[in-house]
């Protein structure tokens, strides 16, 4: 996997994080619902249960399909966390009767759609740092204020490529451009997400290779504009450009390549071009380069030297890339 590199040049800060039911906690932060309709969606708290596992228990414990369930978005499972799944009302009855010593049913509430991957607004996490130098926590609470400024990297965390992340890159290459087959679509399709996001975090690496203190714009770069999330490509960087970036309206982009995915042109392209791969037959996307984390706060304990950090990220950016960005170290490679 691709070594996560950060703007910050700042000397690694040691401490020890720990992905447990106590020391990473994560609330999904969810649209509006309508609060009428044929969908119930229960608010789930749930502990040391990956998302998939979620699912399977409760499709068995309710005796319901699994694709009846409805998710906006992937949770840990080494993690308290709390998220919203969706189910036909139809069902109301049986989830009076469900029972799971690792799942709690929080609320309920009804909508008038059956959830989908990003139907939610973010995520908020609380994570305890062990062994932290007392002389480090105004270190790690003014790196956070100057990522929340000036952008954290959307690197994909390692959890995107599983314990087994090389190996799992080498089985997508073989299934895309040998004859290895894979009968099970669900893990194909996996595959295929975790090799075009190693693209991306190795596009992203060269970008930063060109940044200083904060992210350098390119002629060319793809835009995405937070208001209308529509893309656009500048064909110069005008001070307008420059300054709606700076006011956080619009963030650049980087290619998940494959199909229908919008290609950089002119200078950003250049860097791009050997980050891509016209062979990818699955769908291609745009994601952020960058991310503002939010609501921030910083409590350390001196009798435990343990540091509490609270934050917000926006869907689909990863905790564990803020935690790597502070220490200025990858955790896992």
């Amino acid at each position: 996997m691709t070594k996560r590199e950060f703007t910050q040049t700042h000397k690694a800060i040691d401490f020890k994080f720990y992905q447990n039911e106590d020391d990473f906690k994560v609330l999904e932060k969810p649209i509006r619902f309508t609060n009428r309709g044929n969908f119930i969606i229960m608010k789930i708290k749930k502990r040391n249960l990956g998302t998939w596992d979620l699912l399977d228990s409760l499709a068995k414990g309710l005796k319901v399909y699994e694709s009846e369930l409805g998710y906006a978005g992937l949770k840990d499972k080494n993690a308290t966390t709390t998220q919203y799944i969706s189910i036909p009302r139809k069902y109301v009855k049986d989830l009076k009767k469900f029972k799971h010593p690792k799942i709690e049913i929080l609320e309920t509430f009804l909508h008038s759609t059956k959830l989908n991957i990003g139907d939610l607004v973010s995520n908020s996490f609380e994570i305890n740092l062990h062994e932290v130098k007392e002389e480090d926590v105004y270190k790690i609470e003014k790196l956070l204020k100057q990522i929340s400024k000036i952008g954290m990297p959307n690197y994909f965390g390692y959890q995107r490529f599983g314990f087994d992340g090389d190996e799992n890159l080498d089985k997508a290459r073989k299934y895309i451009y040998e004859d290895l087959i894979i009968k099970d679509k669900k893990i194909s399709k996996m595959l295929v997400a975790q090799y075009q996001s190693d693209f991306f975090n190795k596009w992203l690496v060269q970008r930063l290779k060109l940044s200083k203190d904060e992210f350098k714009l390119l002629s060319g770069d793809v835009f995405r504009v937070y208001k209308t999330d529509k893309f656009f490509t500048p064909k110069n960087l005008t001070d307008v450009i420059i300054e709606d970036f700076k006011n956080k309206k619009i963030v650049p982009t980087g290619l998940l390549p494959g199909r229908q995915a919008f290609r950089a042109i002119g200078e950003a392209r250049k860097i791009e071009e050997n980050f891509d791969d016209t062979y990818i037959q699955e769908k291609g996307f745009r994601r952020d380069a960058i991310v503002y984390p939010t609501d921030i706060s910083v409590k350390f304990d001196n009798e435990t030297s343990k540091c509490k950090v609270k934050f917000t990220l926006p869907k689909a950016s990863y905790a564990t890339v803020l935690i790597e960005n502070i220490a200025n170290r990858n955790l896992r490679v």
